[in-house]
């Protein structure tokens, strides 16, 4: 079984894509800030992450440095699905894609659930 780490702080969004996860098969850890998440993803080892970059506490992108700063979570599947227009990162794109190991940046308004799922089974590690 594929886990899946969800990082979402809205916790209607957060329930909408873990419960559309589960019903396609995924486990599914959701927790809704960084710190939650990275205790979680010591706890639980994600075969990958979808989360939002607009956190409280810390942003998405500390988040993401401290992630994957640890060996275990280098090549683990990330999937960036935020509020956070795409025009805000254009300069920053190979930061996010390259340093940072982004799978995927999908933005919320223009992503269906649809869109969302076929992300998730296109970046998922094959067992």
């Amino acid at each position: 079984m594929i886990h899946v780490l969800l990082v979402e702080p809205d916790l209607l969004l957060a329930r909408n894509y873990y419960d559309a996860l589960k019903t396609v098969g995924y486990v599914v850890t959701a927790v809704p800030s960084a710190q939650a998440a990275i205790l979680a993803a010591d706890e639980a080892k994600p075969d990958m992450v979808i989360m939002e970059l607009q956190l409280v506490g810390h942003s998405g992108i500390e988040f993401l440095y401290e992630f994957r700063s640890y060996a275990d979570w280098q090549s683990v599947p990330l999937i960036i699905h935020t509020h956070v227009p795409p025009s805000e990162f254009a300069g920053a794109r190979e930061l996010l894609m390259k340093e940072l190991g982004t799978h995927t940046y999908l933005y919320k308004p223009h992503t269906s659930l649809r869109k969302l799922l076929s992300a998730v089974h296109d970046a998922v590690p094959v067992e």
